[in-house]
């Protein structure tokens, strides 16, 4: 186990690499000088001339992006142009509610999805499969902003729920209730596919030799179903769940900019759209890495629900 995951460290090296490369080429290309927008509107040529010097804006690009990958590797994100607060701070403060945010969609939509998933295979051809994927199809096509701006409309307009900011830890009452729409307009699209993916993988694990000997022992449809076919139907769900949060970390971007949710996403807009360069580069890279830890936590899974993989 061990093995495998150092070995899956070493291939994410280079990804990282790549990532804080092409962060770094992306905010070259945009219009806005950083010296400008650091020296104000009413500064002088002679004043931007020598805050560019300052900030090395006239060295080549390597050398600019070999001093932004030592300071990384400090962690040293460099400073925000508009609050002139360390980057590592700004992403400290909006870190833990996009966590939050993440978590309050799983702990729903991952658990609703297999069991919707399970409970279609069982039924196969019936009209409860039917309606479970009729359901699964409109989750994957309705686009999340759609589902929020209704959730505001209907619910948070009629005063049900607030619908604006976070109104503290989710572990308070004010904190909970704030984070149930924000989570249901992200979860929404998180259950068709994990309900596709486990009716499919199940159907395929239902047919296996091991299955039909545990019915043969006289154990009842629902044990063999849960005990002895979910696990190993769990294999492709996992992948899709670890995909799918990764997908899900673009979509919080969405959720927490309708509902004005303090996270990182809401951040990293609001960063590009002030052209605050070294924080959009900081939100960039927490993205990133956010994403190749979710993509080492499913291969990690992986391991414990198959063992032959880790061996290999």
């Amino acid at each position: 186990m061990a093995r495998h995951i150092a070995h899956r460290l070493m291939i994410s090296f280079p990804v990282l690499l790549g990532v804080l490369l092409i962060g770094f080429l992306l905010l070259q290309v945009v219009p806005t000088d950083p010296a400008t927008v650091v020296a104000g509107p009413t500064a002088t040529k002679a004043e931007i001339d020598a805050i560019r010097n300052d900030l090395g804006l006239n060295e080549p690009l390597w050398v600019q992006f070999g001093g932004y990958l030592g300071r990384v590797f400090q962690l040293d994100l460099g400073r925000s142009m508009i609050s002139n607060r360390a980057v590592v701070d700004e992403i400290a403060l909006t870190l833990w509610p996009t966590i939050e945010l993440m978590l309050a969609c799983l702990i729903w939509a991952v658990p609703l999805g297999i069991t919707l998933g399970t409970l279609a295979a069982r039924r196969r051809g019936t009209a409860i499969d039917r309606a479970i994927m009729a359901f699964s199809v409109m989750g994957v096509s309705v686009p999340i902003f759609w589902v929020g701006l209704l959730l505001i409309q209907y619910v948070g307009g009629a005063g049900l729920l607030p619908f604006q900011g976070r109104n503290g830890p989710i572990w308070t009452a004010d904190g909970f209730m704030s984070i149930i729409l924000p989570s249901l307009t992200l979860g929404s699209v998180f259950v068709g596919p994990v309900a596709r993916m486990t009716r499919t993988s199940l159907l395929e694990t239902l047919g296996a030799d091991y299955v039909r000997t545990a019915r043969a022992k006289g154990a009842s449809d629902w044990r063999v179903t849960i005990r002895h076919a979910l696990r190993n139907a769990m294999i492709p769900v996992v992948t899709l769940v670890g995909l799918q949060i990764g997908f899900l970390l673009g979509g919080s971007i969405v959720t927490e900019t309708m509902f004005a949710w303090p996270g990182v996403g809401r951040m990293a807009v609001g960063a590009i759209t002030s052209s605050d360069f070294p924080l959009a580069q900081g939100a960039i890279l927490i993205l990133a890495v956010g994403f190749m830890a979710i993509n080492l936590l499913v291969d990690v899974l992986y391991a414990y629900l198959d063992p032959r993989i880790a061996r290999g």
